[in-house]
């Protein structure tokens, strides 16, 4: 511990799992408690889709999701140095810390290795590449076409909600249609895509990305005016930077308390964490939880008392088609498929309480630390879904 018996934790990254664990901290009155964050806003990722489309503001004040308790800092975190107990920043300064909270969340996807993809693809996935691309969407031709890569849940959010909006679009999957969907919710989307005008291209994969096209793996070509890559993610490379161990895409090692592999002063939260080497899906429905349990890690080892393991599991995966529907995969626990969905404006509505509700706890736990509940467990994850039970019958 620090002078004076105050425990000094630093909190990287103000996402939806680090402004989480920041507000759970101020539990206790001895704990001095650090956000650092490389941008003054707390971003809604799960609305990023809409900001791009030009119906939604995603980014808002991050000191008004945090405790008034909770000290931010905009700054980039460069290293964290184990040895001298501080968190080297980019402006050159650093922080002592007693723990560390490791929140960094994940990155958009590098499709360096298609020709083209990285001089005129746009990410969506962090703030930045969402604001340069809502700027070429705005700026394209009315007749112009837009091109999305990917199949996954954001790649079909980004097409819906852009066809929404009128644009004339073309999803291209690389493989299946959300292929962690059964096929009666897959059938659903591919319904709602065809009647809303999105050309979907199941099976073939990008060859290359040009400046007005995208050229596809059996050499045909489809006209783009803007070509969005939502295939895939990344994770910040901090950890590794830092001398700690990861896994093969960089995420930390932990135990099942989300402690580190190689420091119990680091604690993991959300994307960038791999308990027991097995990742959750990177989701707010996972990060939100992750970052309570990492919060009452830290707590728990101040008091002197043995961590709960990691005890969450998942309820369902959700996609938004447009603002008049969605389609809900339900999931068991263990976030495998079942063969129930819900679908259409019944969709939508749960979409949007889940969205809304997802920052209304976050900021409840601002102003009252301890009201996210999570279940503790003994290690048999995944358990319950807790918080998003909660979401969607509080919002």
């Amino acid at each position: 511990m620090s002078e004076n018996s105050i425990t000094k934790v630093v909190v990287i990254g103000g996402g939806y799992a680090g402004a989480s664990a920041a507000n759970r901290l101020q539990q206790r009155d001895d704990v001095e408690i650090t956000l650092v964050n490389p941008r003054p806003e707390f971003v809604e990722r799960i609305r990023l889709h809409q900001f791009v489309a030009g119906n939604y503001d995603a980014g808002s004040d991050l000191g008004t999701v945090v405790g008034e308790r909770v000290r931010v800092v905009v700054d980039g975190a460069t290293r964290i140095d184990t040895g001298s107990r501080t968190v080297e920043l980019a402006s050159g300064s650093a922080l002592d810390y007693d723990y560390v909270i490791y929140a960094v969340g994940s990155t958009a996807a590098t499709p360096g290795a298609v020709p083209g993809a990285t001089e005129f693809a746009y990410p969506i996935g962090e703030w930045e590449f969402a604001g340069r691309l809502r700027t070429a969407v705005a700026a394209m031709p009315s007749n112009g076409r837009i091109t999305v890569v990917g199949g996954g849940l954001t790649g079909i959010e980004t097409a819906s909600e852009l066809a929404e909006a009128g644009h004339a679009v073309t999803l291209v999957c690389g493989g299946r249609l959300a292929p962690t969907f059964l096929e009666p919710a897959r059938r659903s989307l591919a319904k709602w895509l065809k009647k809303n005008g999105v050309e979907v291209v199941e099976s073939l994969r990008v060859a290359e990305v040009r400046a007005d096209v995208v050229v596809l793996a059996d050499g045909s070509v489809v006209p783009s005016a803007v070509t969005i890559w939502t295939a895939g993610f990344g994770v910040p490379e901090l950890a590794a930077r830092s001398g700690l161990r990861t896994d093969k895409l960089g995420r930390l090692l932990t135990d099942e308390t989300l402690t580190s592999a190689d420091d119990d002063r680091i604690i993991a939260a959300g994307d960038a964490a791999a308990p027991s080497g097995q990742p959750l899906r990177m989701s707010c429905q996972a990060a939100i939880p992750l970052g309570v349990q990492a919060a009452e890690t830290v707590l728990s080892r101040i008091a002197g008392d043995r961590p709960a393991a990691l005890n969450i599991g998942f309820v369902a995966s959700c996609v938004s088609l447009g603002r008049r529907a969605a389609t809900m995969q339900i999931a068991r626990k263990d976030d495998t498929s079942t063969k129930y969905y819900v679908g259409g404006l019944v969709g939508a509505a749960l979409k949007e309480m889940i969205c809304k509700g997802t920052v209304s706890a976050i900021r409840k736990e601002a102003r009252k630390p301890g009201s996210i509940s999570i279940t503790k467990g003994d290690g048999n994850r995944p358990a319950q879904a807790e918080f998003e039970r909660e979401v969607i019958t509080h919002s």
